[in-house]
């Protein structure tokens, strides 16, 4: 198995649920040509239902953490993705040589405030969970052909 050359960055506001489920899904789906971080603008927790529906989808990111790109290693990124227009807003200009995209999902959590039940409330996730799933499976394609 070769090693992945090309390294991404997944941005978010909290690194709590999306670009956590983005570097999941990138570490099983693309794991011979990527190499996945993610991080946020601000530090939160990881959110225990994106890690249930991850898990319901055999993809375990249970052990990944909130952090700061500050907390990252010391690397030059080969592209930077914000998946939210917070982070997106936020992208801290050091990234200077990686290339910048954006490509927004809905918020989970937020989306999961207003639901009657925990099944309800799950949906929203396991709906992201997929789009993510489908974005991830387009690289490398993928990344040239959305939004920047």
């Amino acid at each position: 198995m070769k090693s992945p050359d090309t390294s991404i960055l997944f941005l978010c506001t909290g690194n709590s649920c999306r670009s956590q489920m983005a570097e999941g899904w990138t570490r099983v789906l693309q794991k011979d040509d990527f190499q996945a971080f993610s991080a946020g603008v601000r530090k939160s927790s990881l959110d225990p239902l994106a890690v249930r529906v991850m898990s319901e989808a055999g993809v375990d990111i249970s052990r990944q953490t909130s952090k700061l790109i500050e907390e990252l290693p010391d690397m030059q990124f080969d592209y930077v993705i914000t998946l939210c227009g917070h982070a997106r807003e936020n992208c801290p200009l050091f990234f200077t040589m990686a290339q910048k995209i954006h490509r927004g999902f809905d918020d989970p959590p937020f989306l999961a405030r207003k639901a009657a039940t925990e099944e309800e409330a799950l949906e929203h996730y396991r709906r992201v969970r997929d789009e993510i799933k489908a974005f991830v499976q387009s690289f490398p394609h993928g990344l040239t052909a959305i939004d920047h």
